[in-house]
Order: C-alpha cells, then structure tokens, then sequence
C-alpha cells in the first residue's frame, strides 16, 4: 500500500481552514488574541501640546539668549492646564505630560534654569522654539487606523489599544478542541498503577501545543476501549461544538483499536489513514459533519510530533495566525543510516560550532521515549530515501524550542 506523503496530509488537514467568527472581549482579556478588524483612534494623542520634560514653559523669544530672568506666575502638574496665558517675561513651573499653557512655546529644562529670590529664575542656556513639546496628535489622531485585521495582540498592540480608548476589542474566536485518550491500559497521573497499566501523558502536551498558538482545549479524559465509552467522549465533544476533535491512540489496525470504527459509526467520513512519517504513521484524518477530526498515534513521541506538524498549523489558521514552521540548515553532528521510504523526524540537539549549525541525533529514536523529546530542540527531517549520511553532511531541522 502506498502512504501518503507527509505534505499532501498536511495540505489534507489544512484545507479550507479559516478564520472563526469575531468576538468582542474585555481589553484585560484580550492578551495573545488576534484582531478580526482594523482598529481606528477613538481619540487624539496627545490630545493637547504637552511637556515632554520637568522644567518650565516659557516663550521662546524671552530665553533666546543664556542669563534671562523671568518671573515663575503658577504651576502646571499633569493632568492639571494653567489657567491664564504665559505674558513675556513670566514662565510656568511644568511637568511632564502637562499641558503647554497658552502664550508659551518652548520648555526650559529644569536642568538648565537657576532659582532666585523671589520666585524668579534664570537661564543658563539660550532655548530655541518648540524644545521638548509633544505637538498634539504627535503618536495619532480621531479616526487613524493604528492597527491591521490579523494583528496578534501583543503588549504593544495592546497598550496602543487603550490608548487609544478602546475598552473592549473585536478579536478571532479561538478555536477550538476536544482531545480524548483511549485506552484500557491508562490512568490518570498521581495514580497508583498496577503491573499492566501506564500514565497518561499525550493529552498534556497535545493541549500545551494547541495553547501554544491561542487554542482552547478540552481535555474529556480517558476512554476505555469500549465502543460506547468511546462513542459517548465524541458526541460530548460534539456537543461542546469544538473545530477539533483529537483522539489519542486506538486508531491503529489491532483488535482493541476502535477509534476507527467508532468515528465511521458515528458519521465520520474518513479522509486519509496512515502517512510515510516516522513517527506518526498511523495518523488519521477525517470530518464528521463541520468539525476535524485528528486521530493522533498513541505512542507519545509520535502523538507530540504530529501535533507541532499537523495540529499547530491547523489550529493557527482557524485562529487567525501565520504560522511557518523554524526550519534551517544545518550540518549533521554524528553519521546517519539512509532512510526508508517515510518521511523521518529525528529527535536532536544543536550548537553552533564556527557560525554553523551543527545537529546531533539521539542514538535511540524510540517513539515511546518521551525524555528525548523533552532533552531536544529541534528535529533533523529525512527525505524518503535519503542516503546515508557522514557527520558534516548537510541536513534541515525543524526547532521545536
């Protein structure tokens, strides 16, 4: 039988994936969430001529030269304007981010002016028009688009958002998963096992993944492998109106693999089973009515790095995102067999050696290794029957971290 290539399952996955519905959020919530609108000013800033130093606001021609004296006539704090008009001769005690009062033009820093009796000062350096005034609408004014549809909200984003006097944001819904792990042998972590049962992990790192590009995750626990255990997991997914639903494990071809089945039961109409990749050949994909579903292998290795190459880019396009995997060029650290006819993703370190790239692989590649996953940073990617290759040769990596 001949499987799938690893880029038409991927282009398989993502087909037709596009950005959810808008909704509108609390500012305070809207931290790595994207725009699904263009965002105008709501207001000018700075609304006013503001001071953009302490000091005092004076009229240019009356410190056109070092020694002037004048006479200090009030105060102007921020968030507080003078309320008369600065006469030639006088200045206004100034702050930063206060209004420039009328009849001023300039700011002599306080730096730069010397206190006398009397409530007087005197320069010490001529000031030229216009020092240290942030002209109104300097950063933008009513109406100005400050930010793109598609624009991840970011601390920037957001700070320009407020400041701009935008209290809530319409942004991409998030998308949505359910993720459900199958199987007799699992329990939960912090369970004490017996002598044929395992931990399950693959549901934390799954969800960490579809977190990691704005995703929603729900984890509906473990299933047993009984049909209707497993059958009543998937409408409660359904139910839950999710744009995902991810299965861990059960989706092989053993006799106690019932995903499968199941799903077809249920409606799923199968797109493509198994792929040249190792690890994650047995991967499934299909849709049961409008919602995906990704039957991820239950070898944890395998489940993680299917969902960095399948699951991250899917969710990122329902969310809004651009997402591009890291990949770079590097020269291998250790020598390597030639490859098979499916796509390998080698588990690897890197360093840079002399400005080059150099990546190492794990001697054991075992996909139920779960430390050398967590011990690599990126995957060295085989070609379908690449040669074997001598250290220094050249590779592609794909970072993970």
């Amino acid at each position: 039988m001949t499987l799938l290539p690893v880029a038409e399952a991927l282009a398989r996955v993502t087909e037709g994936a596009k950005p959810g519905p808008a909704e509108s959020v609390p500012l305070h919530e809207a931290a790595g969430r994207v725009l699904a609108a263009p965002l105008r000013a709501l207001r000018t800033q700075p609304p006013f001529d503001a001071s953009a130093m302490d000091g005092y606001a004076v009229r240019a021609t009356d410190v056109a030269a070092s020694s002037a004296r004048l006479r200090v006539v009030g105060e102007a704090p921020a968030g507080k304007l003078f309320p008369g008009k600065v006469q030639p001769g006088e200045a206004v005690r100034i702050f930063t981010g206060a209004p420039v009062p009328e009849g001023a033009d300039t700011i002599l820093i306080q730096e730069n002016a010397r206190k006398l009796d009397g409530g007087a000062i005197e320069t010490t350096v001529p000031v030229s028009p216009g020092k240290h005034i942030r002209r109104r609408g300097l950063d933008f004014v009513e109406g100005e688009e400050l930010l793109e549809a598609g624009r991840l909200l970011d601390p920037a984003a957001l700070s320009l958002a407020a400041s701009a006097n935008h209290p809530a944001l319409n942004v991409i819904k998030r998308p949505r998963i359910a993720i459900i792990a199958t199987g007799d042998e699992l329990l939960p972590p912090g369970s004490k096992t017996g002598p044929d049962q395992i931990i399950s992990s693959n549901a934390y790192g799954v969800a960490a993944v579809a977190k990691s590009v704005g995703a929603e995750a729900i984890d509906l626990g473990i299933a047993p492998d009984h049909r209707d255990a497993i059958a009543s997991r998937v409408r409660q997914a359904l139910d839950a109106s999710v744009d995902v639903i991810v299965t861990l494990g059960g989706a092989s071809v053993g006799d106690h693999d019932l995903v499968h089945d199941v799903l077809a039961d249920e409606g799923m109409a199968l797109d493509f089973w198994k792929i040249a990749m190792r690890p994650g050949k047995p991967l499934m994909f299909g849709r049961l009515g409008s919602t995906r579903i990704l039957g991820l292998p239950g070898n944890p290795v395998a489940s993680l790095v299917c969902s960095h190459l399948f699951l991250k880019p899917l969710l990122a396009r329902l969310g809004g995102l651009p997402h591009e995997p890291d990949m770079r060029d590097a020269v291998l650290g250790a020598t390597m067999p030639a490859n098979d006819q499916r796509q390998d993703y080698v588990r690897a370190t890197t360093r840079d050696s002399d400005g080059r790239l150099v990546a190492t692989p794990f001697h054991i590649q075992d996909s139920s290794m779960l430390r050398t996953l967590a011990d690599s940073n990126a995957l060295i990617v085989r070609e379908p029957g690449a040669p074997a290759a001598d250290a220094g040769a050249h590779c592609r990596v794909l970072f993970l971290r």
